[in-house]
């Protein structure tokens, strides 16, 4: 069964889709004129415009809650697995990813506004609604949302519940048992209280866990400054096969990169446009302009920081594709969290390993958050004419079983799972976006005409 796990995730994650990643986001960064330079100033005034109603959430608790989805275990987790397969070049990788993914996340968030609709008196959208609204091709739709419950409620909550787990496990010896149980019981007091409940955690618990991570990586950065020089020649050389200790993984430091970027950020994958969908704004390229925003603080910020962290400290092994280490300067190590762990221990010996367990708990708490909210609007979509409210109990059972089953089964498989269900939904929501781009465009145009008429811009 692993094995065929395995060979389901190289097919999915072929370079057939890293080249799709790369060509959509050059193909709308063209389109956009580079969107994601021009209105950088406009991004950052409009997240904090803009109020909450009764159907919706504000442009802040929709960034928060698609920033809770993006910052999590691929931060902390993903990026020392990406160094560790890939070698340094991976970061440079995942910096491209995401300059040209903001881009990608200002069309699909903007088209999850134009195509949303309200249910249950909240409003609700993402691909599936602007694939059968704007494309009018129904099945591919209900493949989407399909696609996307079983993704979302089985495949991705073990990776960030895993890392929860080992990280805890590593810094204070916790059983994983005991932290699935516990992570499990304050899930469930969360999902079965709403969006509204899951929108005003995220606004309280993402920026306060982000500011303090970045505020630690600055201090480790600070101590270590005049190491960036060197630290970037090692990225860039390794990503361009200057570096001859990992010329033997070029090709492994892009497809690594691209792939943990995009796990990271999630720009084109079809998650944040369904948090985009439940802000309240008066024009769909105000919640593009912020979801693209997003991307930026994921990966410029919080990845960034985490490679520095451990590329300045050296506590980090490159796994040989041919048996064995390219680089082993952790005998033993595993690959995830404990990079990162073994990075600020250098520093910080005593708080180390247990900020970033804490770090990490809040980080991934979050992101199952997201991911929950997503596996129910795509539930909410398969049985919009239905008012049955069983099989959103049932999501619920099922979503916190997983959850559970994620901190006592492996981490490489746990990751195998999580790449299986990014890779299946990114397949399907960039064609789909890629096919249905003109009306974020026209959009964008049309936001771009109120400006300069000196407008408030509405749609």
């Amino acid at each position: 069964m692993e094995q065929l796990i395995h060979q389901l995730n190289d097919l999915i994650w072929s370079n057939a889709l890293i080249l799709l990643c790369l060509g959509a986001g050059i193909f709308f960064s063209i389109l956009t004129r580079f969107v994601q330079v021009r209105f950088f100033k406009e991004m950052i005034r409009l997240l904090f415009s803009g109020k909450s109603s009764d159907k919706g959430v504000s442009s802040f608790q929709a960034f928060a809650l698609a920033l809770s989805g993006r910052i999590g275990t691929g931060n902390i987790a993903g990026v020392a697995t990406a160094i560790a397969m890939g070698g340094p070049g991976a970061v440079f990788w995942m910096w491209v990813i995401a300059f040209l993914g903001a881009s990608s996340a200002y069309i699909e968030a903007t088209l999850g506004q134009i195509y949303k609709e309200v249910k249950d008196g909240q409003y609700r959208g993402g691909p599936a609604f602007y694939i059968e609204k704007g494309l009018g091709i129904k099945w591919y739709a209900m493949v989407f949302a399909v696609v996307t419950v079983i993704s979302m409620s089985l495949m991705l909550p073990g990776v960030q519940s895993n890392s929860i787990a080992l990280s805890m496990e590593n810094a204070f010896n916790f059983p994983v048992e005991y932290t699935g149980i516990l992570v499990c019981v304050f899930l469930a007091m969360i999902i079965f209280g709403g969006i509204k409940r899951i929108g005003k955690v995220a606004e309280v618990v993402v920026p306060f866990m982000a500011v303090g991570y970045i505020l630690l990586a600055v201090i480790i950065i600070g101590l270590n400054v005049t190491e960036i020089p060197n630290v970037v020649r090692l990225i860039i050389g390794s990503a361009f096969n200057l570096e001859a200790t990992f010329s033997g993984i070029f090709g492994l430091a892009i497809s690594w990169g691209v792939k943990r970027g995009i796990y990271s950020n999630e720009a084109g994958q079809g998650t944040a446009p369904h948090a985009a969908a439940a802000a309240e704004v008066s024009h769909p390229a105000k919640q593009g302009l912020v979801q693209a925003f997003s991307v930026y603080i994921d990966t410029l910020f919080v990845c960034t920081a985490t490679a520095f962290m451990i590329l300045f400290t050296n506590q980090y092994n490159v796994i040989n594709p041919e048996g064995g280490f390219i680089v082993e300067n952790l005998p033993g190590a595993s690959i995830g969290p404990e990079f990162t762990q073994m990075a600020i221990s250098t520093h910080f010996p005593t708080i180390g390993a247990g900020f970033i367990a804490i770090a990490l708990m809040f980080f991934s708490f979050t992101t199952i958050m997201a991911y929950y909210y997503i596996a129910e609007t795509n539930l909410s979509f398969l049985q919009r004419k239905g008012k049955q409210k069983w099989p959103t109990y049932v999501l619920r059972i099922v979503f916190l079983i997983a959850t559970f089953y994620g901190t006592i089964h492996t981490a490489e498989l746990a990751w195998t799972f999580g790449d299986i269900g990014v890779g299946m939904m990114a397949w399907l929501n960039i064609i789909a976006i890629l096919l249905l781009r003109k009306p974020a465009l026209y959009a964008l145009k049309d936001y771009e005409n109120q400006l300069k008429q000196k407008k408030d811009p509405v749609f």
